[in-house]
């Protein structure tokens, strides 16, 4: 079954220790839907705060993210779906995209040869 990233986009600084009981809820249910639709969550991961990154662009390295932004990314799961679609209707289920949003990638796979 095709392999999907789907990247977790919340508001900064998406600490997950800040998640409303409400939001913690809506979390729990979501594997029983992505299961429902036909999909299977292989692995996920929440990141830490953004507070906690440090940026390297070259030989420079800097407390804090990458670039400034109002959404960053706050986790990742793989996700094994049928399709595209059927990857994009799990992807609009989660509670993610109440206020912020989701990428959905299909992963990198080499050419038969």
């Amino acid at each position: 079954m095709p392999q999907y990233a789907v990247l977790i986009y919340s508001p900064a600084p998406a600490d997950p220790m800040d998640l409303t009981p409400d939001y913690a809820a809506l979390l729990d249910r979501y594997p029983a839907q992505v299961t429902e639709l036909g999909g299977q969550i292989v692995t996920g991961f929440a990141l830490q705060p953004s507070t906690t990154a440090t940026a390297v662009r070259g030989d420079l390295v800097t407390d804090g993210p990458f670039i400034e932004a109002k959404e960053v990314v706050a986790g990742f799961f793989i996700l094994e779906a049928p399709d595209l679609d059927v990857a994009l209707k799990i992807a609009k289920l989660n509670p993610a995209t109440i206020d912020g949003g989701v990428e959905v990638r299909p992963l990198f796979e080499f050419p038969a040869e």
